[in-house]
């Protein structure tokens, strides 16, 4: 239903909300480009528009009328996709346990951020300051994408020989707002290949016109640098074959070194506000919180009898989003359209947090080698040099360079 949603809207279908395609035709009009190409571009638009909305009606039509009813993958379906995903054989029993021990690490720091932000309140309390304060926010599209803008660029002088040796090919970044229609959360796109094209951030903003920047600066970390574009394309810069260069990503790999990425900004102390903190430790809690719902949906697990939230029930779609929003303190439009992600994706949700997990202790087991000679920009070299690959290889690769 939503990839048809989706599909739906992409196309022109829905009222009031333009094709992305028609988009790009308009744009290429006022670009002066020469007729043949722009008679081609026109041509190409129509094809998508039909394409999609024929596409749209398949899933309508045909593929929901035989689909199953039920929502988790499976057990066996899941250990495959995890292997896919992550590169690495995962005990699912052991991750999701561990799942909880993390969230619950997680929320004592959140309680003891709450305090710094607003000293004697409470956990919601501080998050509905974060989210109402007009002095804790931006107006506006324009000035949000601006905002944003400067985050990148400035990470990017400041890392750069310091912490990381960023090739010059990568040392522009764009900060894009997507078109209307898809999922909620920010992503990244690495350069073109001859690097004519520049990596980007994609900021969807749904309905919003203001917003709050207390979860924002470590989600620019994550989707910019040091996160995925010091890993997707530095890639790009690597001597490796084309394939690996531009078309290789396993998500345990990439999106672990993305969540590491936040961590470490932390660490490096470029998230001292608490709001800011406090926006890092949310989305923590959001990847923690994943690797419970994503691993609990798709293999009907109970919710532990201990817990504070619906102890014994089995997890499912409308339990998931409560939790998530109760977890995170994020909106229920954002959170709703992230469990129908975790649904449609399965085990993609959790390589964050598993992936960080493989990342943090590869470079502590680099630094019990090293020992006093272990140098933060010489692991990063060495790790991101390795190029994309499964969380097993790269902890085999880096126990070999070292």
């Amino acid at each position: 239903h939503e990839c048809a949603k989706q599909a739906e809207t992409w196309s022109g279908q829905v009222a009031g909300q333009p094709s992305f395609f028609d988009g790009i035709a308009a744009h290429a009009a006022s670009s002066s480009l020469p007729g043949a190409l722009g008679s081609d571009i026109d041509r190409g638009v129509a094809a998508a528009n039909e394409a999609y909305a024929a596409f749209a009606r398949y899933l309508r039509e045909t593929y929901m009328t035989q689909a199953t009813e039920r929502e988790g993958a499976g057990r066996e379906r899941y250990a495959i996709l995890s292997r896919q995903w992550n590169g690495v054989d995962l005990d699912l029993d052991e991750t999701y346990a561990w799942g909880w021990e993390e969230l619950g690490r997680i929320d004592r720091e959140i309680v003891a951020t709450a305090a710094k932000i607003a000293p004697g309140a409470t956990v919601a309390d501080a998050r509905r300051l974060l989210e109402s304060d007009p002095a804790r926010s931006i107006e506006g599209a324009d000035a949000y994408q601006a905002w944003l803008q400067q985050i990148h660029d400035e990470a990017l002088d400041q890392l750069d020989g310091v912490h990381f040796d960023i090739d010059p090919r990568i040392k522009r970044m764009e900060v894009m707002i997507p078109p209307p229609g898809g999922a909620l959360a920010p992503y990244y796109s690495g350069p073109s290949e001859d690097f004519s094209r520049p990596g980007r951030t994609w900021f969807p903003i749904g309905t919003r016109t203001r917003f709050p920047k207390w979860s924002e600066v470590t989600t620019a970390y994550h989707e910019g640098v040091p996160g995925h574009h010091l890993q997707v394309g530095a890639t790009r810069c690597l001597d490796l074959s084309r394939f690996q260069r531009i078309s290789t990503f396993v998500s345990g790999h990439g999106e672990g070194w993305a969540l590491y990425a936040e961590r470490l900004m932390a660490d490096l102390g470029y998230l001292e506000n608490p709001d800011y903190y406090m926006g890092m430790l949310s989305m923590q809690a959001l990847r923690a919180v994943r690797v419970i719902v994503d691993v609990g949906m798709h293999l009907a697990l109970p919710i532990p009898a201990d817990a504070a939230f619906h102890p014994g029930e089995v997890w499912n779609h409308d339990l998931a989003v409560d939790f998530i929003v109760e977890k995170t303190g994020l909106s229920r439009e954002f959170m709703t359209s992230e469990i129908v992600r975790y649904l449609g994706w399965p085990a993609q949700a959790i390589s964050y947090k598993v992936g960080e997990r493989r990342w943090l202790q590869a470079r502590d087991d680099a630094k019990r080698r090293e020992g006093g000679a272990f140098d933060l920009k010489r692991f990063h070299t060495r790790a991101l040099g390795l190029g994309p690959m499964g969380l097993a290889q790269l902890e085999t690769e880096l126990a070999r360079a070292g």
